[in-house]
């Protein structure tokens, strides 16, 4: 029997319009919503609770009805992202999450390969967006698919860093607290709160009216072109960069395991055979390309990117701040201004751990000249140039150069946000 070749054309249309609806759920947005202000739409669903959630979160128009302002830190590990993120968290009218895309990370890597192929940062990224669009939904229930274990009546004790969001650790979130203990530091907060409730998370989610975000684990802006051009989101992308030598210093004494043979040759001189140079190449190329992306100002950024080096933010806080809230639209509060005068001239006795933001924030952004040896970063000064030409960091040409702090390797750049 032969097939006509109507019957073939008409095949061969519905293997591309399979083949479209593939790339779309992997390229696009893939999130659930109650477009139509029609209560039918949701009471179809056997999930009488997921239903009426999706109905009373969903806007009734595609777009942000409220005008929340979702913001997103776009970062990579030890460039000062925990510090910008409590420049929002310690606002009264933001709700701040700190690596919420921990979890997806954790759930999704021992399933997918190691070898960062493809398939599986596509796979990541598009389970990632998919949870950054419900929390800035304020639907943390969206979390409990990647918390382990499961949380129970929506009751975990396993949210990565809970006490980093000031939201989570406050009335109504948390209801044992009293007046004393309106400043916990984080590891109080999990003592004294206990399990975290979702549903109040949710509840004091919607009463703020904005919604922070500090990631780690998003490589690139366009990374994010979905969230940013979804209308029922008003997302602006504040990218935090640092100097890739100060990233590798920093990195190096805070994962001493992992960098133990940067760690080798910055002691005896001699540069390991075997040394993963793409710990520090990855980091160059991931903000060569995500900034330039947004220098480059695409339509789809505009008004809605700022570019912000840690240096920068380091030596006046309080101006960077300023301009960073002056970009979102938001006012600042007497919160942030107070925690910034607290915490920029401490030293390093009144930080308690890793990953703490009290510190002499001049100093930190340059205590990396002293940390690495010549030849490291002699190295990483070739390794990045690209990059660091880019962001306006000067190299420098000898140990003596490297060491005077009177001469400079920031230049002066006013990186304008796009708007």
């Amino acid at each position: 029997m032969q097939c006509s070749w109507k019957a073939v054309l008409l095949l061969a249309l519905a293997s591309i319009a399979i083949q479209y609806t593939a790339i779309r759920t992997f390229t696009a947005k893939s999130f659930h919503s109650c477009p139509i202000p029609n209560p039918v739409n949701c009471s179809l669903s056997q999930d009488t609770d997921a239903a009426d959630r999706l109905c009373d979160e969903s806007p009734t128009f595609s777009y942000n009805l409220s005008r929340k302002t979702h913001v997103l830190i776009l970062a990579t590990t030890r460039s000062g992202s925990s510090f910008v993120g409590q420049l929002f968290n310690q606002h009264f009218d933001v709700f701040y999450l700190f690596e919420p895309l921990y979890h997806v990370q954790y759930t999704l890597i021992p399933k997918l390969t190691q070898s960062k192929s493809t398939t599986d940062r596509r796979v990541m990224l598009g389970a990632s967006r998919d949870l950054l669009r419900s929390l800035y939904d304020c639907d943390l229930y969206f979390l409990e698919n990647y918390i382990k274990p499961q949380p129970v009546n929506h009751t975990t004790d396993r949210l990565f860093r809970r006490g980093a969001s000031k939201a989570l650790c406050s009335p109504p979130v948390c209801e044992s607290l009293g007046a004393v203990d309106l400043h916990l530091e984080e590891g109080d907060c999990v003592k004294k709160c206990g399990t975290l409730n979702l549903t109040l998370a949710t509840e004091s989610c919607r009463e703020h009216g904005h919604v922070a975000i500090k990631t780690v684990r998003v490589p690139e802006v366009s990374d994010l072109r979905a969230l940013v051009e979804d209308p029922r989101l008003n997302l602006k992308v504040i990218q935090l960069v640092r100097d890739p030598r100060g990233i590798l210093a920093s990195r190096s004494e805070t994962f001493r395991d992992t960098y133990r043979l940067w760690r080798i040759w910055d002691g005896t001189g001699r540069k390991p055979y075997n040394l993963d140079v793409t710990q520090l190449t990855t980091v160059c190329e991931d903000f060569w390309n995500s900034v330039s992306t947004g220098l480059n100002r695409p339509p789809w950024l505009k008004g809605k990117y700022m570019l912000v080096r840690y240096e920068d933010l380091a030596r006046n806080p309080m101006k960077k701040t300023e301009e960073i809230y002056d970009f979102l639209g938001i006012p600042m509060d007497s919160n942030v201004e107070r925690w910034i005068q607290n915490n920029t001239r401490g030293d390093r006795s009144s930080s308690k751990h890793k990953y703490g933001t009290v510190r002499n924030s001049a100093a930190t952004a340059e205590k990396w000249r002293f940390r690495l040896s010549y030849e490291i970063v002699a190295f990483t000064q070739h390794a990045c140039r690209q990059v660091l030409a880019q962001l306006g960091y000067k190299t420098a040409g000898s140990e003596e150069e490297l060491k005077n702090l009177s001469i400079s390797l920031v230049e002066e750049r006013d990186f304008l946000p796009f708007s």
